[in-house]
């Protein structure tokens, strides 16, 4: 059997008399972007820095690469590279002189430290910068610093709490494809409660609501949670709409320009090959015909009940 990368047991923590997570159980053991995702206060970054071994959990076990979090924290932490929300840089050091610092801070043996700060800088596309104050670069680049502060000990495991936050639309695509990259060699988790971030770089989910774990899956499997129930066709016929009313099973139809209509079905999995054959036998000449999946933002208030 594949031993997890990490593995979380019965995990809880309360802040005074309020629960901020309960009972949490989930493995992972593959490498990959994994998102983890939930509102505001569902106890996303609680279950991050109990990971993390930043906070020190109230009930249940954080295992890393088999080693107890709780018990042995600081082999575990060897295993693992964390970039917080907001990076934990010294403006006044240069690039290079930060990476050095964080290598003295991760253990890294002096003849190594030369190696380590090379490959991290490479890997995060800052070599040229090595000499800037870190102060006097752009927030893209303060953020690749802060990613190669997490793997410069090439940990198993990566935990990045919101990477993108503060960047313009081009620089998120840029740290996205650096996390992608990194994901290749290593298990990312990627908290967020942003739904267009998960759907764009990770490949599986775990979400929190209120303390609980509400979903574990792929990506795929979160965006068809739930079941679609309604079908988008193109009839170059334009049937009316009292006609499409005669489907059977169809519970509404929509006009929506054009040759375009959406028929809604108490399950429309069942619909699109009874769709197709009544429109080859009356004649509508079929064009299109689609699955509408609900939207992410649909799925993620179904989970969090809301």
């Amino acid at each position: 059997m594949e031993e997890a990368i990490v593995k979380v047991e019965h995990l809880s923590h309360r802040y005074s008399v309020q629960w901020a997570i309960r009972d949490i159980n989930f493995e992972i053991t593959k490498n990959g972007i994994y998102g983890l995702l939930g509102s505001n206060g569902a106890g996303k970054s609680t279950t991050m820095n109990i990971m993390c071994g930043v906070l020190k959990q109230t009930e249940g076990s954080i295992y890393i690469k088999g080693i107890n979090m709780r018990e042995h924290p600081i082999e575990a932490k060897r295993h693992i590279g964390f970039l917080p929300q907001h990076p934990p840089l010294h403006g006044d050091l240069t690039v290079e002189e930060y990476l050095k610092f964080c290598s003295s801070l991760r253990d890294i043996p002096d003849n190594k430290v030369k190696e380590a700060v090379g490959k991290a800088m490479e890997r995060c596309g800052i070599t040229h910068f090595r000499k800037r104050l870190i102060r006097n670069l752009s927030g893209g680049y303060q953020q690749r610093v802060g990613i190669a502060q997490a793997i410069i000990h090439e940990p198993a495991f990566v935990v990045l709490d919101e990477p993108t936050n503060g960047l313009d639309p081009n620089q998120i695509i840029e740290v996205r494809h650096l996390i992608k990259e990194i994901a290749q060699e290593r298990t990312v988790v990627l908290s967020t409660h942003i739904l267009s971030e998960v759907q764009a770089t990770c490949d599986y989910i775990r979400m929190i609501e209120q303390g609980k774990l509400v979903f574990a899956g792929t990506v795929s499997e979160f965006d068809n949670y739930i079941v679609p129930s309604t079908v988008v066709v193109s009839l170059i016929a334009h049937p009316t709409v009292e006609e499409l009313q005669t489907v059977p099973d169809v519970l509404k139809v929509e006009e929506l320009g054009g040759t375009n209509y959406r028929l809604h079905f108490p399950d429309a999995q069942d619909a699109l090959e009874k769709v197709a054959e009544i429109s080859a036998a009356r004649g509508w000449r079929l064009n299109g015909l689609s699955l509408e999946k609900s939207s992410l933002d649909a799925i993620f208030a179904e989970l969090s009940k809301k």
